[in-house]
């Protein structure tokens, strides 16, 4: 099985949505010239989702020895309507996240 196959599968199984790719986007997001992410992120058309017609996916490591890797999936819905924003998204509510626990 290809990465694209399993991430159209995970994408059904997580949003009940056939997937169609569409294409890859390199994505770099910085502050202040600090890199926050650097990556790829997998584009998808979705066809049977009642909110959103495309869908952004991307994975990444993570310190956890129970789960060393973490895909990540964005709908496209207002703010995120692109790799960018989605990515952009995503880095917001964890900073969100990281200062409610704090």
């Amino acid at each position: 099985m290809t990465n694209l196959q399993e991430l159209r599968e995970m994408i059904h199984t997580l949003h009940g949505a056939e997937a169609s790719y569409v294409q890859s986007a390199c994505v770099r997001e910085t502050h202040n010239g600090e890199i926050l992410w650097d990556g790829v992120v997998e584009v998808f058309d979705l066809v049977g989702h009642p909110k959103a017609n495309r869908i952004y996916v991307w994975s990444h490591d993570t310190d956890d020895p129970k789960c060393p890797r973490q895909h990540v999936t964005v709908l496209h819905i207002p703010p995120a309507v692109s790799p960018q924003t989605a990515v952009q998204a995503v880095i917001l509510q964890e900073h969100k996240n990281r200062a409610k626990s704090n």
